[in-house]
């Protein structure tokens, strides 16, 4: 299964870099974000707690508040969160 994941994770990755901006309007209608699966370094964009606002910059494992977009329905199988954690504090 972890070699799945990186296979997925590496064609996201490239899908990323090299996409147009329509080619990833497509790709979004077929995915979703999936919090807590991304692996360290491997995020696709900001952390839901705005701790940073880039991707690839996850300091942790599986982090709830860093996500990978994801084919959709797959995200539940991954062990991931379709939803953000709730913020905490006020």
């Amino acid at each position: 299964m972890n070699q799945r994941h990186a296979l997925i994770a590496a064609a996201l990755a490239a899908a990323c870099t090299t996409g147009t901006a329509s080619a990833g309007m497509e790709g979004a209608a077929n995915s979703e974000k999936c919090y807590g699966v991304a692996k360290a370094g491997q995020n696709d964009c900001a952390a839901s707690d705005g701790s940073h606002s880039c991707a690839g910059q996850a300091s942790t494992d599986n982090a709830l508040t860093e996500w990978k977009y994801v084919p959709k329905g797959t995200c539940d199988q991954a062990g991931g969160k379709t939803t953000p954690p709730a913020k905490q504090g006020g």
